[in-house]
């Protein structure tokens, strides 16, 4: 049993939330009208995620977010942006919110993406304090076209930078959710070749996935995933078995005119959470870095 927090100044939007997550059993829902009374019901009671929107009196959402990552950073924010508010949740994101939901698909993506992050949070709440001292690692795995191998993945990597005690716990949350969203990009847009045009139409797009894992070639092709550890950075190569595509014309996720759109919001994700992103010239293989605090060695910023 997972427990949320719903903060929004409607009272008639907190209670639609409040409907969508009680579609899952194992949520339990409570609300708050705005960010000051939220900091007062952390003080008061565990939660295993918050759900905020942006603009609120008082305290906002992004000042909440803030609040929440200096005192209770193992608790991840999710954001629900509307149009008007674009740059804000981009600053939000880039701060450390662990991902966001436009409230005009709020019925399509809410709950799907609560389970995602309450999922990466999950995993790294039950890791083990540091276990060696490990300077260096890498890994290499081969995966089937099944996203249920995701999970096990990003929590043994998410365990593996852990123990070299590299980032604050809600940072290892975050470097999750950006290897599962390129998990799901190599899955969904390279080697079942789903356009994400079509999320708009939630029920067409799934069938297309589900009925393209069973036909060649889509069936039969890999997801190649290789981590490198050091005590300077942490970097994941995703590479998928598809067509590719070409990196230039990638709209401007960071762009706060494209934050509503389908397209683009993994990439968003990845950039907001990660030091580099880089994608190889024939567009099927993605470099994640993340630079350890402390590190001599300077990010170069977001690449194609």
């Amino acid at each position: 049993m997972n427990s949320l927090l719903v903060v929004d100044d409607s009272a008639v939007d907190r209670r639609l939330v409040g409907e969508y997550l009680k579609q899952d059993p194992d949520l339990t829902v409570d609300y708050a009208a705005d960010g000051r009374e939220a900091l007062t019901k952390l003080k008061q009671a565990p939660y295993d995620l918050i759900v905020t929107d942006l603009l609120m009196p008082e305290v906002n959402g992004l000042e909440l977010m803030q609040a929440v990552r200096r005192e209770y950073a193992r608790v991840p924010v999710i954001l629900m942006t509307s149009q008007g508010n674009e740059e804000t949740a981009v600053e939000a994101l880039h701060e450390g919110a662990a991902s966001y939901v436009p409230k005009r698909v709020l019925h399509r993506w809410l709950l799907e993406t609560v389970h995602r992050v309450l999922a990466a949070s999950g995993q790294e709440r039950g890791h083990s304090r540091l276990m060696g001292c490990m300077t260096t690692s890498h890994f290499a795995f081969r995966l089937e076209n099944d996203g249920s191998l995701f999970p096990p993945l990003i929590a043994y990597m998410q365990e593996a930078v852990a123990q070299m005690g590299l980032y604050p716990d809600g940072e290892r949350t975050r470097m999750g959710i950006a290897l599962e969203e390129a998990l799901t990009n190599a899955l969904h847009h390279g080697n079942l070749e789903v356009g994400s045009e079509l999320r708009d139409d939630h029920q067409a797009y799934h069938t297309l996935v589900e009925d393209r894992k069973r036909q060649p070639p889509y069936r039969d092709r890999r997801i190649y995933v290789e981590a490198n550890l050091s005590l300077e950075k942490t970097s994941f190569v995703v590479r998928d078995e598809g067509c590719g595509f070409d990196p230039e014309t990638l709209p401007d996720p960071t762009d706060p005119a494209n934050l509503e759109k389908a397209s683009g919001r993994g990439v968003l994700l990845m950039r907001m959470i990660m030091d580099e992103v880089i994608y190889n010239s024939a567009g099927n293989a993605v470099t994640l870095v993340k630079y350890a605090r402390g590190s001599d060695t300077l990010a170069g910023g977001t690449r194609t």
